[in-house]
């Protein structure tokens, strides 16, 4: 298969589409055949980002009792977990953990929230204050994470000089309903929709290892092309003690990385970074991400689970010889 996969790399290269049917027969590579879709998705990513690394990080700005009942999240109140509980954070705090982001060497800062969405009033407002602030006081790129929202609070989080809207829709939409019932796929999709039409970039993935199969996490990439979004994180499944998801096997380290070369092909010019669960999951693979296509990542904390150092992850940078692209390339 190597010639075929040879052959895949310099269409996408030369602009075209990988098929959906393509891109299930490239979901069996094994063998050497593996590290031929890892080299694929190297040079694809090299062609249309270059060799600089993204590196993001988040602050858990409100967290828990959130109302939806999605089956990997300890933050859900469907589920008894150890996640903290607390209402949104002042705007002192969210300020000072975006300088704290950018002295750390990441070029994004995503503010997130528990629940179905943010009250507009006073949660709204003091985020928008806080965006605000961050824009005057630092160079990150500020991204808010707030759950379903419309168009007029869209606006008013770019007016206050959000950059990236991150919203996930989680799964394929033909897996969505074993994972989330207390809201639809589609209103996750139009929040997309929303952030666009208001001029933010739009940061949409998932999350793998929920007990879907491989053509739907192909389906999902497919989705997220069709929507044109601009980057992409991919998580895998941590999981968590109280969650339906508790039980749930870790992905092997080489799914995890086939997974990753196979997002790389289908949007071979989109930004991808690997998030949460890659600790666990990918193990003493985690440098491996890079050469099966990724852009970036994200260093310090998760939402309720701890990161790694962030210094282990810049000495694994700077052994691989990879730079890291500042706050405005």
């Amino acid at each position: 298969m190597n010639s075929n996969i040879e052959t895949l790399t310099n269409r996408i290269i030369n602009g075209e589409r990988l098929s959906e049917d393509e891109a299930i027969a490239l979901s069996i590579s094994s063998g050497t055949d593996l590290f031929a879709l890892f080299l694929a998705a190297s040079r694809i990513k090299e062609h249309f980002l270059g060799n600089g690394i993204d590196l993001c990080s988040i602050i858990n700005a409100k967290s828990g009792r959130c109302p939806e009942n999605c089956a990997f999240c300890a933050q859900s109140a469907h589920h008894s977990t150890n996640a903290p509980v607390y209402p949104l954070v002042d705007e002192e705090q969210i300020v000072a953990c975006a300088k704290d982001a950018e002295a750390n060497g990441s070029h994004c800062y995503g503010i997130i929230t528990s629940g179905t969405t943010i009250n507009k009033g006073e949660e709204l407002d003091r985020i928008c204050r806080a965006l605000r602030r961050i824009r005057e006081t630092t160079s990150i790129a500020p991204s808010c994470s707030l759950g379903i929202i419309d168009f007029e609070t869209a606006v008013a989080l770019k007016e206050a000089g959000a950059e990236t809207y991150h919203h996930n829709l989680e799964t394929a939409r033909s897996f969505f309903p074993e994972i989330c019932t207390t809201h639809d796929y589609e209103d996750d999709v139009e929040t997309v929709r929303v952030a666009k039409r208001a001029g933010l970039t739009v940061c949409c993935g998932g999350i793998f290892g929920l007990g879907e199969t491989v053509e739907q996490r192909i389906e999902l990439a497919m989705t997220l092309r069709e929507l044109d979004v601009d980057s992409v994180p991919i998580n895998f499944l941590n999981p968590i003690a109280g969650t339906r998801l508790a039980d749930s096997d870790l992905i092997a380290p080489l799914e995890c990385l086939k997974t990753i070369a196979l997002f790389r092909l289908i949007l071979p010019a989109k930004k991808i970074a690997i998030c949460g669960g890659r600790e666990r999951n990918l193990r003493d693979l985690q440098s491996w991400i890079f050469f099966a296509g990724a852009s970036g990542t994200m260093i310090g904390n998760y939402l309720t689970t701890t990161g790694r150092p962030a210094e282990e992850d810049w000495k694994m940078l700077q052994d691989l010889e990879l730079s890291v692209r500042g706050c405005c390339d």
